[in-house]
């Protein structure tokens, strides 16, 4: 199941070399919720850690991404899995920051923003897809 969620963003870590195989990179966004801000932190693995280099602190992001737990020793961890970038409708420009396949790679600092899935907004169910009211024919029972 996925998600999406827009704040500012607040902090952009390096990345980080886990393993030989394996690189993670850490960033923070900030949230409004009532009256006191939210500080989230989420994650990238792997070829997506460089869709965060063309984004800067204090810009408003749209934030795609699934929830992931796991345990390990007997302790439970959960990571908020990020999958895809972008700027909010009507912010940043006004437009989502260029795309390209995950296969390709970043070149340097005026190489385009990397992402890993299609760009448009309506490849991805969200929330308001779904329909507000049972029908006749709906036979799920929830």
């Amino acid at each position: 199941m996925s998600f999406e969620i827009v704040g500012k963003l607040y902090k952009k870590f390096a990345t980080e070399s886990k393993s030989e195989k394996f690189q993670v990179r850490e960033f923070v966004i900030e949230i409004m919720d009532g009256n006191y801000p939210q500080l989230i932190k989420f994650q990238l693995a792997q070829e997506r850690c460089g869709i965060l280099d063309s984004y800067n602190e204090g810009e408003e992001i749209k934030v795609h991404f699934d929830l992931r737990g796991r345990e390990w020793q007997g302790k439970f961890f959960s990571t908020l899995n990020c999958w895809r970038l972008e700027y909010p409708n009507g912010s940043g420009g006004g437009s989502e920051k260029p795309v390209q396949q995950v296969a390709q790679k970043s070149v340097g600092n005026d190489a385009p923003k990397m992402a890993a899935l299609p760009t448009t907004e309506d490849s991805f169910p969200t929330l308001s897809d779904a329909p507000l009211q049972a029908t006749a024919d709906d036979d799920l029972p929830f």
